[in-house]
């Protein structure tokens, strides 16, 4: 954890000509302004930098626009792509008169959510892995106008292109769809790509410990260590960074859509999770899977208020062309130590210290700082009120007959199903104002305009459903 001494010292160090201040707006996408190096003295760790919040979607109006960033000084990287020496920092907003933390900071929330687990005497740390999956294309075009709504896609290496003819020869050597987890090169040829992204985030100081191709043509997966929630919510905002811009310096495009295409798996972000109490384990026991009897209650929490969750964790109208039964979405309200088919999974380990809750159904479209904090809060939700989550389901929960299929409630099927069950169950996520109804007003208000346009927009399927009834 670096001091405001300490950065000042690696400024120097390091010959650092800018600072590069960011912070994200609600729905996840980083955003940042530049500093010449020599505006930033101590001073401005503790006063930060005044910006216009009017300009970022969901947040002030225009007559209360001034607004102010705060460095988090553990939070600084060198960046690794542009030109000039750039330190950068990841900041919380805060309301510039009074210094309070702004209430739809996403990453304020985050940090609230980190200091309500201790309020609670629960745990004093929450530990989170998040797996973000993605995509690499060669070629995307798209276009959403009244006259045409398309997208075209491509990738040198996927299943489609086992017959395109290319100057000088097809090679042949592609995956099917559906078959490509694991294969070595050469149908596996974006092995020193994934080297290069999981070296760069390795040289920004990011824990990695692995990168492998995943089941779908072009789709592909880099491996996180463990950590803190806000420090693990700025590692995926640092993973997205670095995933499109190594891409784009290959001539490729990423997308972490969580289903760009019919036919093949979508994209998850599954997310690890432990609660720790005196530099213990809590999630570890002598219950099933060899876990504690909070365990299970934060698994409870999890199932209850999952429908409100998907709100937060699959925040797009295309995160439920990901939830469908078939692909290994994890769409039933099940757990298991045994099977991937429900959206809360026990990962086998032998080590107590290892012992942790898989929630399988959150996708990389999510704000991470909302989506990590959402879970937890749902979590401790489950432990305080001691919310049984039932027996868990060891067999393939697909092939169950369907009057016992019946019998298990599901996720979300929609954006819209989502953002309804969240006005109904959102108690959870207002303990200790963690979260505040004036936040999740103005997310909610964000997401209905795209559930909207996402409704009146005629898709090419009905077109060959309808046209020529």
């Amino acid at each position: 954890m670096n001091t405001v001494k300490d950065v000042m010292a690696l400024i120097k160090a390091e010959e650092v000509e800018y600072v590069d201040i960011r912070f994200t707006d609600v729905k996840g996408k980083l955003q940042h302004v530049t500093l010449v190096v020599d505006l930033v003295d101590e001073d401005f760790w503790e006063e930060g930098f005044m910006f216009d919040g009017s300009s970022i979607a969901g947040w002030k109006s225009i007559d209360q626009s001034d607004m102010k960033l705060m460095p988090d000084p553990s939070s600084v990287y060198i960046d690794p792509f542009y030109a000039e020496k750039t330190m950068c920092v990841h900041c919380n907003v805060a309301e510039p008169d009074t210094g309070e933390p702004y209430s739809r900071d996403p990453r304020g929330t985050a940090t609230k959510a980190e200091a309500y687990l201790k309020s609670t005497g629960i745990g004093d740390a929450f530990y989170c892995g998040p797996e973000a999956e993605f995509f690499i294309f060669d070629d995307v075009r798209y276009a959403v106008t009244p006259q045409k709504v398309s997208y075209q896609i491509d990738g040198v290496d996927a299943a489609w292109n086992t017959d395109t003819e290319y100057e000088g020869g097809n090679q042949a050597h592609r995956a099917a769809h559906k078959g490509g987890y694991f294969p070595v090169n050469p149908i596996d040829a974006a092995q020193d790509l994934r080297g290069e992204m999981l070296s760069t985030m390795k040289r920004m100081g990011m824990r990695v410990d692995k990168h492998h191709h995943e089941v779908a043509s072009g789709q592909h997966e880099l491996g996180l260590i463990f950590g803190g929630l806000v420090e693990q919510a700025d590692n995926i905002l640092k993973y997205k960074y670095v995933i499109h811009n190594v891409a784009h310096a290959y001539g490729k495009t990423v997308t972490f859509m969580p289903k760009p295409m019919k036919g093949d798996n979508g994209s998850g972000m599954h997310v690890n999770m432990s609660i720790w109490k005196g530099g213990k384990p809590l999630f570890s026991g002598d219950k099933y899977a060899d876990l504690s009897q909070e365990a299970l209650y934060f698994i409870g929490g999890i199932l209850k208020h999952a429908k409100a969750l998907n709100a937060l964790t699959n925040p797009s109208t295309n995160s439920y062309k990901r939830l469908i039964p078939g692909f290994e979405a994890p769409v039933l309200r099940a757990y298991s130590a045994r099977n991937r088919s429900g959206c809360v999974r026990i990962p086998w380990t032998e080590s107590p210290k290892a012992k942790r809750v898989e929630a399988r159904f959150p996708d990389p479209a999510a704000n991470p700082y909302l989506a990590f904090a959402a879970l937890l809060m749902a979590g401790l939700d489950g432990i305080k009120n001691k919310i049984d989550p039932g027996p868990a389901s060891d067999k393939d929960l697909y092939d169950l007959p369907p009057e016992e299929l019946a019998q298990i409630p599901t996720v979300c099927g929609s954006l819209r199903e989502a953002l309804e069950e969240l006005e109904k169950d959102m108690d959870f996520l207002l303990a200790g104002d963690v979260f505040t109804r004036d936040q999740l007003d103005s997310y909610m208000a964000l997401k209905w305009e795209e559930v909207y346009a996402y409704e009146h927009t005629p898709h090419p399927i009905e077109y060959a459903m309808y046209y020529s009834c």
